[in-house]
């Protein structure tokens, strides 16, 4: 028969834990001291211990919380100063600005779309008559045109493209 070597196996493993506990509280200690942030991940990480394991041990998930909790930064934006600060007629000023651009662009949207509106309605209209459009923009006058092409009596159209060179008989 074989000797129990139990006891032997199951004080190694109560060791093993006991190591593995005091490497965990000095290290949170440590972090603690230092002014690191702690967290689970960075104990775990730094104390050379798994997650799951600090998970299991109540007490110093506690602790870690605690330390969580009390060095946790002020959430919000920084204080501005006393005298940067705006001050509340410049606020209302400011507001009454904004809703008077929003007034002025919101008018300027009604009326873009009542142009719009009118030149589909042209459109359409000239397309139920059978006539061409004759402009893209409605109710504006026809620019009118300088230079060598503003004679009055043209020509019409020739389907040949036309050149101010001129041609050559030969080949």
């Amino acid at each position: 028969m074989r000797a129990d070597n139990t006891r032997h196996i199951v004080t190694a493993a109560r060791q093993r834990a006991e190591q593995t506990r005091e490497r965990a509280v000095k290290t949170l200690r440590r972090m603690d001291a230092a002014g690191q942030p702690v967290t689970l991940a960075s104990l775990a990480s730094q104390a050379r211990v798994s997650r799951s394991w600090l998970y299991r041990q109540d007490d110093l998930r506690d602790e870690i919380e605690r330390l969580r909790g009390h060095r946790r930064p002020q959430t919000g934006p920084p204080a501005v100063p006393g005298r940067q600060r705006a001050s509340s007629t410049s606020l209302l000023r400011r507001l009454e600005a904004a809703a008077d651009r929003i007034r002025r662009l919101e008018s300027e949207n009604q009326q873009l779309r009542d142009a719009l509106a009118r030149a589909l309605g042209e459109r359409r209209a000239a397309e139920i008559l059978g006539q061409a459009p004759s402009r893209d923009t409605p109710n504006t006058k026809k620019p009118e045109i300088t230079g060598p092409c503003s004679n009055s009596t043209r020509e019409p159209a020739s389907s040949t493209p036309s050149s101010p060179y001129p041609r050559s008989s030969k080949p």
